[in-house]
């Protein structure tokens, strides 16, 4: 069997659940120190997102706030997606994923410190 017949047909598994949201994630509260790990990770070290004190007093957040990248890199804890028994629950069949890619990703909001998060997934 050719591939991209398992796509094709996942593809036609989905359609009838568009528009329906299939999921929603466990709150997660994005504390400093997930912050300054994925700082020191990256080397992105902007005050805004490691120094508590001048972001209290410099920053219109008033306190630092997580990388846009760290709340995006949280998506597979927050979908839930790598659960062990996540996928096959609700697609049968299924044997692995693969991350294809993203299309217009914006941070419309900050993740203040402190802040709870949590995904909802929609098809």
């Amino acid at each position: 069997m050719d591939k991209n017949n398992h796509i094709v047909n996942f593809l036609e598994f989905l359609k009838p659940q568009i528009g329906q949201e299939i999921h929603v994630g466990p709150w997660l509260q994005i504390d400093q120190q997930r912050i300054d790990q994925f700082a020191a990770v990256t080397g992105d070290q902007q005050w805004i997102h490691i120094d508590p004190e001048r972001a209290k007093r410099e920053s219109p957040y008033g306190t630092t706030v997580a990388h846009g990248y760290l709340t995006l890199s949280l998506l597979p804890y927050l979908t839930e997606s790598n659960h062990p028994d996540f996928f096959q629950k609700n697609y049968p069949g299924m044997k692995y994923r693969v991350n294809y890619g993203l299309n217009r990703v914006r941070f419309p909001a900050p993740v203040k410190v402190g802040a709870k998060i949590r995904a909802r997934t929609t098809i």
